[in-house]
């Protein structure tokens, strides 16, 4: 049994699919663009907000042991008691440390009365430029 079309019952040619296919490949390399530079600036976002809220739990354990943790210390004693503070806690001040959105380190440095607390941006180096560009706390 053969089956026939109508004249007007004609089928997409090969050329026509490959057109279709062509304007939705260029819809969604615009499209993938545009939500590649949105991720970007949330993760920049993301790490200033961290850091942010690092600078409130290293406040309050200011307030109890009157000196910021020593940069041997680190971010650990927010969510461990170290030994140089008596009046520590009585929970932890972090329940962790997370990385930063990029997944590096939060580098933490003291000195006295003062800290700055970074993150080293996508390129985990110093320096950069974009969001590979060091993101502070003395910023």
């Amino acid at each position: 049994m053969k089956i026939r079309l109508k004249n007007n019952e004609k089928g997409m040619t090969l050329l026509e699919i490959m057109i279709v296919l062509v304007i939705l490949g260029g819809l969604i390399a615009i499209l993938a663009t545009q939500v590649q530079g949105r991720l970007k600036s949330a993760k920049i976002r993301q790490a200033k907000i961290q850091i942010s809220e690092y600078g409130k739990a290293l406040d309050m354990f200011f307030t109890d042991c009157n000196n910021y943790p020593s940069t041997e210390e680190g971010l650990n004693a927010l969510v461990t008691a170290p030994s140089t503070c008596s009046n520590w806690g009585p929970d932890p001040y972090l329940k962790k440390v997370n990385k930063d959105p990029w997944g590096g380190d939060f580098q933490y440095t003291s000195t006295g009365n003062n800290y700055v607390l970074k993150s080293l941006g996508s390129d985990r180096k110093e320096g950069g430029s974009g969001d590979a560009a060091d993101i502070s706390s003395a910023d």
